[in-house]
Order: structure tokens, then C-alpha cells, then sequence
């Protein structure tokens, strides 16, 4: 259970005191299943899998825990389909024109029809709260899906001001010069990955397996272009595609990380907590690095 993206937000150590109790209070918003007439549902899924029921797991000052959710699958051709043929008999029956009120009715009963009948699609995503250091992390690159995991969890406590990054550095700008320049802070390396873009000109250049001190991505900075994406090595242990918005991407633990786990093929909660250790680990140094270099400071400092 590595994490394979990372969408950041901060909170204080007084918001961080909401915490303790995260289990029982999760469990008063646990996943239930999705009605017959419910297009989806949303709640607090066990991090172990279906065959437990707790719904979180800590480790220091780090908890884990998952929101899942079960979304039924109507596609809009089959929905479209239907209320076609409905509109049609309709207004043969009736001989004008559907009217719009009509149209809304028929679909509303369209849909009644087809969701209890519909797949059902579960999907979780994992995430955790370091209450030490004030990071809200989730396993996702997509603001929405991490808006909606924040949402759900400021519903299961109340309240839980969690603050999107406020970086006092620039990162395209901080990107760029590192990019051009060639001086990386210390314990970071260039990968052969970035996006480049013409902030005027709307240009885009994304390289994969390329050498970033090349000519021809210099030539690209030189002609005005950006770094919106630059992928890096953090301390010879973490790969990842950091974006302008400080979301990561791709995040890989390298073989000098993965290789100090041990096997427990016969205890999945003793793999998961041997992996939730290391990433934790691991992702504090990069989350603190982050830090020092774009100025992410933590609402009460």
C-alpha cells in the first residue's frame, strides 16, 4: 500500500486535537450500500479491505484511514435511448410536442427505472493525517476527488478547517529556474519527465524519457516556455512528477526503499502496517522539504 499520488492540505495542531477520536467517529459515517434508487453513496471504508471493520490505522502521529464509495454506472446513451422512445410514444399519444415540464418527467422516470438495474462501481481512496506536522494527505491527483474526501470528512467531525497550500514561493517560477539553471536544493535530482507551456501563447511541450538539460528543452525555456510539471528524484529514494499546483504525480518508492520491506503474504495487516511505517517515513522528509522550498508553512506558525 504505497501511494501513488499526493494531494496536499494543512491544518493546525489545534484542528489537529479533532483527530483523536477518528474511529468511532468514522464509524458513525461508514460506506453504506447504494439504494435501488440512489445513483451513489459515499462513507468510511475499512483500510484492510472488505473483511474488516476498522476504519483506521495509526502509527506514531500518522492515521490512515479510506473513503470509499459505490456509484451506479447509467451511461447517457442508454438513458437517452429510453427517454427517446418515451418522448416519442408520447407525443404520439398525445399528438403535439412533448413539452419541457413533460421532458423533465419522463427522464426523472427514466432513471427510476434503470438505477436499481444498474452496476454498481465501488471506488476508494486512501489517505491519512499527520497530526504532528499538519498534513492532510490523500492518494489521489484529482482536486476533485480530494475535494470530495475533505468534504466527507468535514462532515464526520463538524468541522475540520484542512487549508489548501499557500506557498510563499513561486513553484512555476521556483520550477523554471531549477529547470534552466541546473541548482537543485540539496538531495534532488532531474528524471527525464517535464511539461512545458507558453503561459501567453497557450504552447504545450510534454517530454517522457528525456534528458532535461538537453538543448532542445533549453530552447524551449529560452523561447519564453514554463515548467508546469518536472519530474524529480528526491534523496536517490522517491520518483515523482511534481506540478506547479504542488500536486505530485507518479510517486514511486525505489528499490532502495521497497527492498527494506519484509514478506508477510500470510498477514495482509502486517504488510499493510509495514508499508504504512515506511511511506509515512519516507513522505515526511519529502513533505518537509517541500516545505523549506516553496515556504508551506502550517496555519498556526
Amino acid at each position: 500500500m504505497f501511494f501513488r499520488n499526493l494531494t496536499l492540505f494543512r491544518f493546525s495542531s489545534e484542528v489537529a486535537k479533532t483527530l483523536a477520536d477518528l474511529e468511532s467517529v468514522l464509524a458513525e459515517h461508514a460506506l453504506r450500500p447504494c439504494g435501488p434508487l440512489e445513483s451513489m453513496t459515499r462513507g468510511f471504508v475499512s483500510p484492510f479491505g472488505p473483511e474488516s471493520q476498522v476504519l483506521t490505522h495509526t502509527i506514531g502521529h500518522t492515521t490512515l484511514f479510506t473513503l470509499g464509495a459505490e456509484e451506479k454506472l447509467l451511461p447517457a446513451a442508454v438513458v437517452n435511448a429510453e427517454l427517446g422512445e418515451r418522448l416519442r410514444k408520447t407525443a404520439e399519444q398525445r399528438n403535439r410536442p412533448v413539452s419541457g415540464r413533460e421532458r423533465k418527467r419522463l427522464k426523472a422516470e427514466v432513471l427510476d427505472a434503470l438505477l436499481p438495474r444498474a452496476f454498481v462501481r465501488p471506488t476508494r481512496l486512501d489517505a491519512y493525517a499527520d497530526t504532528k506536522n499538519g498534513w492532510l494527505v490523500l492518494d489521489t491527483a484529482s482536486r476533485k476527488g480530494a475535494e470530495s474526501a475533505l468534504t466527507a470528512l468535514r462532515q464526520a467531525l463538524g468541522s475540520f478547517p484542512a487549508l489548501p497550500l499557500a506557498p510563499r514561493e513561486a513553484p512555476r517560477a521556483l520550477l523554471t529556474g531549477w529547470l534552466a539553471q541546473g541548482k537543485l536544493p540539496k538531495g534532488l535530482e532531474l528524471a527525464d519527465e517535464c511539461e512545458l507551456r507558453d503561459p501567453a501563447g497557450g504552447a504545450v511541450v510534454r517530454c517522457r524519457r528525456q534528458e532535461l538539460e538537453s538543448s532542445e528543452v533549453r530552447e524551449h525555456l529560452k523561447r519564453g516556455k514554463q515548467v508546469y510539471q518536472l519530474g524529480l528524484v528526491f534523496e536517490e529514494r522517491l520518483g515523482l512528477l511534481l506540478g506547479e499546483d504542488l500536486t505530485v504525480r507518479k510517486l514511486r518508492f525505489l528499490d532502495v526503499v521497497s527492498d527494506t520491506l519484509g514478506h508477510s503474504d500470510d498477514d495482509s495487516a502486517a504488510e499493510l502496517d509495514a508499508r504504512f511505517a515506511l511511506m509515512t517515513a519516507e513522505l515526511e522528509r519529502l513533505l518537509q522539504a517541500l516545505s523549506e522550498w516553496f515556504g508551506l508553512q502550517r496555519p498556526d506558525d
